[in-house]
């Protein structure tokens, strides 16, 4: 079985290259957005590895103004909490340049995902999709977003037909309840890229695109086989 047509992998030799290399493509994608249509709307991921593309990004210099940031997924946690990615969206990337830009979180306030499920689906609503880019990361489970192995909501997550946008998902490896964009919200954009650092991720990640083995059932492979976007990789390890 060969390995998706659509998915291009760029490696670097340190991190620091990688993180300056897809903040300079980001932000290219966000300067077309500004100048086509006036505004820009970018997704990123949480967790420890894109924080040096976070603040590389952020002093990548364009109208941040007219610029929203939103998540691709949220533990249900408030921005107090360490392990909020909101948090860790506002201490790595909206500071310098990006501080102007518009943060749409997911987290509501409201007791449990669920409860809070109608505020975040009406507030990926309002935004003026396609996105420009989508970041995404990958955990050494195979999971992307909130899309984790017992998900669940994972196959009404991962359905490429579905009608949501979001969803809330608890898995026994996801710690705390969490929300996610569903992968066909994630695919409306214009470009599509997933950071991931690291020999083990790489490795994970080159069994899911050939679906080996237990790789077969990696939620990420849905991502890495549709056809409607193409991935870019950037690795550093």
């Amino acid at each position: 079985m060969s390995a998706p047509a659509n998915v291009t992998t760029h490696s670097f030799t340190g991190c620091r290259a990688q993180a300056i290399a897809l903040a300079e493509r980001v932000a290219e994608r966000l300067r077309d957005g500004l100048a086509q249509r006036g505004q820009a709307v970018l997704a990123v991921s949480g967790g420890s590895t894109p924080r040096a593309f976070f603040e590389q990004l952020s002093r990548q210099q364009l109208d941040w103004t007219k610029v929203q940031v939103t998540l691709v997924d949220e533990r249900w946690v408030p921005e107090s909490d360490a392990r909020s990615n909101a948090r860790l969206v506002h201490t790595h990337l909206l500071q310098h340049a990006a501080a102007k830009a518009q943060f749409i979180p997911l987290y509501t306030g409201d007791a449990s995902p669920e409860a809070g499920l109608a505020r975040a689906d009406a507030r990926i609503a309002a935004l003026p999709l396609p996105f420009d880019a989508v970041v995404l990361g990958m955990g050494d489970d195979g999971h992307t977003a909130s899309f984790f192995p017992g998900g669940d909501r994972l196959a009404e997550a991962l359905d490429p037909d579905g009608s949501a946008r979001v969803l809330p998902m608890h898995a026994p490896d996801a710690g705390e309840p969490r929300i996610t964009l569903t992968l066909p919200t994630l695919l409306q954009t214009r470009a599509l890229y997933l950071l991931v650092a690291g020999e083990k991720k790489r490795d994970v990640l080159a069994d899911a695109r050939l679906g080996l083995g237990a790789a077969r059932d990696y939620p990420v492979r849905a991502v890495l086989t549709q056809q409607h976007v193409p991935v870019a990789v950037y690795w550093c390890p």
